[in-house]
C-alpha cells in the first residue's frame, strides 16, 4: 500500500510539475492538455482538380456538424474582415449557390470537402445585425446556416482556427465577410480610422484605460474575475459565451508587445480551444461594435479589458 501511494504521488506531482511550466513560466504554446497553439503545417492534397470541390479530406479540424456558436471576424491583411466560427475557424460560401432564394448547391462529396454549417446556435458577428442569420433546408432536409442569405460552410482542410485554405478554391469558394458577402481587403481601416491590430494579439493605447490588449481585428480584450489561473478555469460557459466570445488560439509569433508568459491554450470542458495570457483565459465582448470600443468594461462589476502584462484595466483596488 505504501509503495502504491508513494507511486501515485510522484505521478501527481510529476503532473504538477508540467503544467506549471506550461502555465506560469511561458516555455512554448503548449496547452496544459499538452495540445500546440498555432497553425499545423498545411494539409497534402491537391486544390481545385475535382469540380471546385477541393481535397474532400473530410476528417479534418473544422468538423462537419458542429454549431457555429457566437460568430466573429478577423482582420486579414490579404482578405479584409472574415468570418469565423467561435472558435476562429473561417467561414465560406459558393458561388454556385445563391442568396435569393436562399439555396445551397453543394451535396455528396461536396458537402464532405465543405461541411455546411449547422442552422442552430448561431449569433451574428459583433458589427452585424441578427437579421444576417437565417437558415435553408438542404436536400437532405437539415437546415444550414446562412448569413446574409448565403450558406456558410467550414473546409476541411482547415486545420487550425484562422487558416483559409478554401479561399479561391476552383474560382468559386471564397471566405465569407460578416454581412455574407465576400470578404474583401478595406484598406482604409475602421470606419472610425481605428485600425485593427496587424497582429493576433497587440496594444492599443484608450484614452481612458492606458495600453490595453486587442485581438487581429482592433477588439478589445476582456478577463472575467470569475476565472481562475491557477487550476486554469473558466467560469463563463453556457449562454455566457455568446456575450463574451472567447479569443481563439494565436501562435507566439503573432503576438505584438503583449507578456508571453502563461501563454497557453485553454481546453476547455465544452470542447472550445481558447487563448490564455499569463494562464487567464481572454474574451471579446458581442457588445463591442467596432475597434476601439470597451463596452465590456466594467461589467457586472466582473469584467474588465487586460493591459500588456494580464492585469484588470482600472478594476477598483
Amino acid at each position: 500500500m505504501k509503495t502504491w501511494r508513494n507511486a501515485s504521488l510522484a505521478v501527481t506531482a510529476a503532473a504538477l510539475l508540467a503544467l506549471t511550466t506550461a502555465c506560469g513560466q511561458g516555455e512554448g504554446d503548449v496547452s496544459p492538455r499538452g495540445q500546440a497553439v498555432g497553425n499545423a503545417a498545411p494539409a497534402e492534397g491537391g486544390y481545385g482538380s475535382d469540380g471546385g470541390y477541393g481535397a474532400g479530406s473530410a476528417g479534418a479540424g473544422a468538423g462537419a456538424s458542429k454549431a457555429a456558436g457566437q460568430l466573429a471576424a478577423w482582420d486579414s491583411s490579404e482578405l479584409g474582415k472574415v468570418l469565423t466560427d467561435s472558435e476562429g475557424f473561417t467561414l465560406y460560401r459558393f458561388d454556385k449557390d445563391s442568396a435569393e432564394p436562399p439555396k445551397s448547391n453543394c451535396d455528396g462529396d461536396c458537402a464532405k470537402a465543405w461541411p455546411p454549417v449547422p442552422a442552430e446556435e448561431a449569433t451574428a458577428a459583433a458589427g452585424t445585425g441578427a437579421e444576417v442569420i437565417g437558415r435553408v433546408t438542404r436536400a437532405d432536409g437539415t437546415e444550414q446556416l446562412t448569413v446574409g442569405g448565403w450558406p456558410v460552410y467550414r473546409y476541411a482542410e482547415d486545420s487550425s482556427p484562422g487558416e483559409a485554405k478554401g479561399q479561391g478554391v476552383g474560382g468559386t469558394w471564397f471566405a465569407a465577410a460578416p454581412d455574407g458577402k465576400k470578404a474583401t481587403p478595406d484598406a482604409d481601416g475602421a470606419a472610425d480610422g481605428t485600425r485593427a491590430g496587424t497582429s493576433g494579439l497587440s496594444v492599443r493605447q484608450d484614452p481612458e484605460l492606458g495600453e490595453i490588449v486587442v485581438d487581429k481585428r482592433g477588439m478589445t480584450v476582456y478577463r472575467f474575475k470569475k476565472d481562475s489561473a491557477w487550476p486554469m478555469k473558466s467560469a463563463c460557459t453556457g449562454a455566457c459565451l455568446k456575450k463574451w466570445p472567447v479569443v481563439a488560439p494565436v501562435s507566439r509569433n503573432d503576438v505584438e508587445g503583449v507578456t508571453t508568459k502563461g501563454f497557453v491554450t485553454f481546453d476547455r470542458p465544452d470542447g472550445i480551444r481558447q487563448q490564455s495570457i499569463d494562464c487567464w483565459p481572454v474574451y471579446t465582448f458581442s457588445g463591442d461594435e467596432k475597434p476601439g470600443d470597451t463596452n465590456g468594461q466594467g461589467v457586472g462589476g466582473t469584467w474588465y479589458a487586460v493591459t500588456p502584462d494580464a492585469k484588470l484595466a482600472g478594476s477598483p483596488k
